[in-house]
């Protein structure tokens, strides 16, 4: 049994006992509640602690792998700028489709009210500040205070900043700081992998205080949740198709044909990098030459997730939503900013792991609780499906739309200083 297999039935174990002792011994339960409480929010701060040096390290080590990619040749070039339009339009996709689902298909109220009760632990929700305020403060005066206090955006803008300084500097110490980096957030990677080997533990203990707090209105919650953050990945997967046939000019039909192998590698496998070599023969099939291919799409696995800012912006949202925090304009042009920079970042892990690293500094930096994130890990198996769909099929649409504007397509081949040494493929493509 897979471990994420593990936390979802520790889910459904958690929540069903702890419904069944709420009807049938409710003193026993609020008891028992007590306990598990601090036992699931303690197994959830082993995930908190690593969010801050992870962010950090994977955002240097992602600005370094996408300055080397800028620097590949024209079609690289090319490439690199459609992935950070993707990634900035999804970001934007999720920030206008998440309200609007929400708003015609509403979590319940009830539900809405004892999920929020359940988790009684979840940090108090502030008011926004004044915009003024707001924008004083996104520039941190002391990087160290910001990450101590869980300033993530101003962090973040700190990061970016000296990211973009280290490509200038000559390589030899350029490329000792991309290493420290790349090393500390491998070993992050190794505390995770620790700390989600106890998932299974910690998700039952959060799952029974909320199915003994809040009854059978988590599981219909749970549903919601899952049907709201796939339906935003599926709309931006959807959307391979007009890219498809107004950015390469291929048909419709042909594309869909195409594509159908690739989408059954993607749902078995919810893995791009394992989807690589499917994605690389319809791409020829489709036109591409082999060369335009061989350096778009494993750049595309390395720094692009199509549906990565939308769905974790979704999944800030849907908190926000569930426990009534307002946003205005300037928050949401910061989760877009936090969704598409964490999400550059992703790892090669499983879902569970990038669910944890990107979403909750979108949520810090939105002041949303991350507490229900804990809960909400045991349920990402199925949005992740629609996650790695959707990335491989704007994988392959993004490739052929480089292909024709390069005018690279099967017949004219690229020439050779457009072929990177070294394709990004390593720890950063995103298993979703």
């Amino acid at each position: 049994m897979s471990n994420a297999t593990r936390i979802l039935v520790a889910l459904v174990a958690g929540l069903i006992l702890g419904i069944v002792a709420s009807s049938s011994a409710p003193s026993f339960a609020l008891s028992a509640a007590e306990i598990a409480d601090p036992i699931g929010n303690l197994w959830l701060n082993g995930l908190r602690m690593t969010i801050v040096p992870l962010v950090v390290s994977l955002l240097v080590t992602g600005i370094a792998a996408t300055a080397e990619a800028a620097r590949a040749g024209r079609v690289a070039g090319r490439a690199l700028v459609w992935i950070l339009t993707i990634m900035g339009l999804s970001a934007v996709v999720g920030a206008v489709l998440t309200p609007l689902l929400l708003y015609f298909f509403p979590l319940p109220v009830q539900s809405a009210a004892a999920l929020r009760s359940a988790l009684s632990t979840a940090a108090p929700v502030g008011t926004a500040p004044p915009f003024a305020e707001f924008l004083r403060a996104i520039v941190p005066t002391n990087p160290i205070s910001a990450a101590a206090n869980d300033a993530i955006l101003p962090l973040m803008i700190f990061t970016g900043v000296f990211a973009f300084a280290l490509t200038r500097l000559p390589d030899e110490p350029r490329k000792t700081l991309t290493g420290f980096f790349s090393a500390l957030s491998d070993a992050m990677l190794v505390v995770i992998d620790w700390v989600l080997k106890l998932a299974p533990v910690g998700v039952f203990a959060l799952a029974f205080v909320v199915g003994a707090r809040s009854g059978v209105a988590a599981f219909g919650a749970l549903l919601h949740y899952v049907c709201i953050v796939s339906g935003v990945g599926l709309v931006i997967g959807l959307c391979a198709y007009p890219l498809a046939r107004f950015g390469a000019g291929i048909a419709i039909g042909k594309f869909v044909r195409a594509i159908a192998p690739v989408q059954a590698v993607a749902i078995s496998t919810q893995s791009s990098l394992a989807c690589l070599p499917i994605m690389l023969e319809k791409s020829e099939e489709l036109g591409v030459s082999e060369a335009t291919a061989g350096v778009t799409l494993p750049m595309a696995v390395a720094l692009m997730r199509a549906t990565g800012p939308a769905m974790n912006l979704a999944v800030a949202l849907y908190v926000a939503n569930w426990f009534g925090v307002h946003l205005g304009p300037a928050q949401y042009a910061v989760g877009i900013l936090a969704a598409a920079l964490t999400s550059m970042g992703a790892v090669s892990l499983p879902g569970q792991v990038s669910f944890v690293t990107s979403i909750a500094p979108i949520c810090l930096a939105l002041g949303i609780p991350v507490e229900p994130l804990a809960l909400l890990i045991a349920v990402e198996t199925m949005p992740d499906i629609f996650r790695t769909l959707g990335n491989a099929m704007m994988d392959v649409a993004m490739t052929a739309t480089v292909a024709r504007q390069t005018g690279t397509s099967a017949t004219m081949p690229i020439s050779a200083p457009d072929r990177p040494h070294d394709p990004p493929v390593g720890r950063g493509a995103s298993v979703a």
